[in-house]
């Protein structure tokens, strides 16, 4: 009976000790734009594939490409193509050029409390808006009100991609940097005054402001539609980068992502696919 009961301990034991082993671990990090997206991708493939385990974390696109550098992640999630001097870092210490993969499209949301009577502003209005040049509601046909401006810390790439497309000199000192866009959601959504950027998805109980590309234009809102055919001013490609072309698990991991079931999770999350 002692004898039963220990071979069946160790049989246990060694099943747990297997599986164990032979379990793959994934590690994604970086852009915060595209943490709930990845979070998703890997809550299904994991259910898909119970060996391979995902872990996902943010902390900015920037964060994501330096830790791809110094090794501690397998896949950095970027917002913004990676740059010339990060590219040089990695083919120094890798002897490798990196392998950039585009896996999604996201419209960037200029985010409005609801209570906010503007409704659409030009690109070069958003400009002075965040640099500083206008600073009163009114002076866009909205209220009598100063403007309260949320943004993202410069590590973000999505505060690069804004900076460059968008404002295209400095933000006001004034602009209240906060961790991710979710924050900065939340902030408009308390403050009647406010005005953020961010991935569309994240766009949950503010508006969309409708974007211009200049006076004569009709305001845009972003969706798949004007995604697509290029009509919404402010859409990027979301990218994933490795130091080499993925093998095994992982490749099967990015090939899934880039398949239509993969992209069909982007859908549901709320950014768009590629086709």
């Amino acid at each position: 009976m002692y004898k039963t009961k220990l071979a069946t301990v160790l049989v246990v034991v060694m099943m747990i000790g297997f599986s164990f082993t032979t379990t793959t671990k994934i590690t994604v990090k970086g852009s915060d734009t595209m943490v709930i997206l990845s979070q998703k991708w890997a809550e299904v493939y994991m259910r898909k594939n119970p060996s391979v385990f995902v872990q996902v974390t943010g902390g900015g696109s920037g964060v994501g490409i330096a830790a791809l550098i110094n090794g501690s992640t397998m896949i950095a999630n970027s917002s913004r193509p990676i740059e010339q001097g990060e590219l040089e870092k990695l083919k120094t210490k890798y002897k490798q050029n990196g392998i950039q993969i585009a896996c999604a499209k996201d419209g960037l949301s200029v985010f409005l409390n609801k209570t906010n009577t503007v409704n659409e502003l030009t690109i070069a209005q958003l400009s002075d808006i965040f640099s500083g040049v206008i600073t009163n509601w009114k002076q866009v046909g909205g209220p009598d009100a100063k403007i309260q401006l949320y943004g993202r810390e410069s590590s973000s790439g999505t505060f690069e991609f804004f900076k460059d497309h968008v404002v295209k000199t400095d933000f006001a000192r004034s602009c209240q940097t906060l961790p991710g866009t979710a924050a900065i959601v939340n902030a408009v959504k308390k403050d009647k005054y406010g005005i953020g950027y961010g991935g569309a998805a994240y766009a949950e109980g503010v508006k969309d402001c409708k974007i211009k590309k200049d006076a004569k234009s009709k305001g845009i809102l972003p969706s798949a539609a004007t995604i697509k055919n290029k009509t919404y001013p402010i859409s990027r490609y979301l990218f994933m980068y490795l130091r080499e072309k993925p093998t095994g698990e992982t490749k099967k991991f990015v090939d899934w992502i880039l398949s239509a079931e993969g992209q069909n999770v982007i859908v549901e999350v709320g950014y768009y696919p590629l086709k």
